[in-house]
């Protein structure tokens, strides 16, 4: 697993390439076999793969979101805030995973966060995906993870990379190491 976390980078650029059924399928699964606070799975997912669908979730933040036009799929996030108070964190775990198991099956991801971030000047971002993918009012929309095949190289992490300096024990500020 931690050669996983190492290697696992967020990718921006993708090949132009169908992701086939049996990974798209593993990806449900990721999601689904999340852990959730007292088992509850306040979340649902909409696994995008319309080309058209896609380009226009490309749309939906200024910059961070252009990837997305390029992605093979495109997985938005909802949690059901109107069920748990722990929809964040919650539909935050389901995310890290499907990044994982991305990763884990050749695929590259990156998170498009939408929660609290705005379209343009009078709309929010999750205004604007709920519009665009008829996501009823009581669901909130958290991220939008793209996936697809990698189109660059980005070399692992490694152990520099790592900030032990902000890990204690024990107590703040006893340093771990």
């Amino acid at each position: 697993m931690i050669d996983l976390l190492m290697k696992r980078r967020s990718i921006r650029k993708f090949k132009d390439v169908h992701i086939e059924a049996d990974k798209l399928e593993k990806l449900v699964k990721s999601v689904l076999l999340a852990p959730s606070g007292s088992n509850q799975r306040p979340w649902e997912f909409v696994f995008v793969t319309d080309r058209g669908l896609l380009e226009t979730l490309a749309t939906v933040r200024d910059r961070s979101s252009a990837l997305l036009k390029d992605a093979a799929l495109g997985i938005v996030l909802l949690g059901e805030s109107d069920r748990r108070d722990t929809w964040i964190e919650d539909t935050t775990i389901a995310a890290i995973l499907a990044q994982l198991t991305a990763h884990s099956i050749g695929l590259g991801s990156c998170w498009v966060h939408i929660r609290n971030r705005m379209h343009n000047d009078t709309k929010t971002a999750e205004q604007f995906v709920r519009e665009l993918l008829e996501i009823p009012e009581q669901r909130s929309v958290e991220c939008i993870i793209a996936v697809g095949y990698p189109d660059e190289q980005r070399a692992p992490r490694s152990e520099e990379d790592l900030e032990y300096d902000k890990v204690y024990r024990n107590k703040y500020g006893l340093k771990y190491r």
